[in-house]
């Protein structure tokens, strides 16, 4: 009869493989992670011209290293550390009497050395590390940036992390965090950037300079008859944030212009009627008998007539048939 897989083991590669059978590897990886230490996260404040040109910063950092002096045991060198009263196992044994002739004995934790088998005489600690077995430093790392990488992105550090004798050290993690830019606004690998014109570039054609995140000056231009509309977005294609790990691609520069339209008053009556003849013409607007002429007047808001009333201006209520009317009163 042959024997199932590979091996002669019915099928496992090693006597491992039945333990993780029935327990799913899970204790192996338990165990694997218990000896390492923690992982420390750190934020790192970027502006959008890092990310735009890449950059190189440096960070300064406190971690634990293992003691020079003692190699990490805590002890000056020929004493002492085992504990003396479970001799290094961590437990101890405990002998309760339950009755005539019957004892109970029960293992526990070593209230000495706290499980841990070893307990240090203060005379006898490492002077460097005063029994501690790792003492602070200060670590400079140098934080690449990449050219496109984004806010909120992660930069690991292997084992840069805090040193514990016995385990491997844990990683460092750099989150970036951008800071919020004056000029220009991310999206994606887009950049989004606004620009106010005038009521006759909007209609004439406009000329416009672009400052870019690397310090280039770019000459922005429509062409006479294309017309901009308040709110309008146009595109420079190429000119967006490089693309992470492709730096010769890169998004879009993205204008949406705001038109600031004339003050009232700013041209004569007579003029405007000449001015009017450059446009198309009216629709024309037939009255009935019935119909009703009425003119604008400006709109003043409710928040801005409350802080006009603090100004200076009461309004008094009066009640007629049930309902409210407001009424703007005098003052002295």
């Amino acid at each position: 009869m042959k024997e199932g897989g590979t091996g002669g083991r019915g099928g496992f590669a090693s006597p491992m493989d039945i333990f993780d059978l029935f327990f799913g590897g899970g204790v192996r990886m338990r165990g694997w992670a218990d000896r390492r230490g923690k992982t420390v996260v750190h934020q790192l404040s970027v502006s959008l011209e890092d990310l735009y040109s890449g950059t190189t910063r440096k960070l300064s950092l406190q971690k634990n290293v293992i003691c020079r002096k003692c190699g990490g045991c805590g002890v000056r060198e020929g004493a002492q550390r085992r504990c003396p009263k479970c001799h290094g196992s961590g437990m101890e044994m405990r002998i309760h009497q339950l009755g005539p002739g019957m004892i109970q004995q029960i293992q526990t934790m070593c209230s000495q050395c706290q499980g841990q088998g070893e307990w240090i005489r203060p005379r006898d600690c490492c002077p460097a590390c005063n029994g501690r077995k790792v003492v602070r430093e200060k670590k400079i790392l140098s934080v690449h940036l990449d050219k496109g990488m984004k806010d909120g992105q992660k930069i690991t550090f292997h084992e840069e992390g805090d040193q514990v004798p016995g385990l491997e050290p844990g990683d460092i993690i750099i989150v970036l965090d951008q800071k919020e830019h004056p000029v220009f606004r991310r999206s994606g690998n887009d950049l989004m950037v606004r620009k106010e014109i005038s009521l006759a570039d909007a209609l004439c054609g406009c000329r416009q300079l672009v400052r870019t995140l690397d310090n280039r000056t770019l000459l922005v231009s429509s062409q006479p008859g294309d017309i901009i509309r308040p709110g309008d977005l146009k595109c420079i294609p190429n000119e967006g944030m490089p693309v992470y790990r492709s730096p010769y691609q890169r998004g879009k520069l993205i204008i949406q212009f705001q038109v600031k339209f004339p003050e009232p008053g700013w041209l004569p009556a007579d003029q405007l009627r000449q001015l009017q003849a450059f446009f198309p013409a009216q629709e024309e607007v037939m009255a009935t008998e019935d119909t009703e002429e009425v003119e604008l007047s400006e709109y003043v808001p409710q928040a801005e007539r409350g802080r006009r009333s603090h100004a200076g201006e009461a309004y008094c209520e009066d009640s007629y048939d049930g309902t409210r009317q407001h009424v703007q009163c005098q003052t002295s």
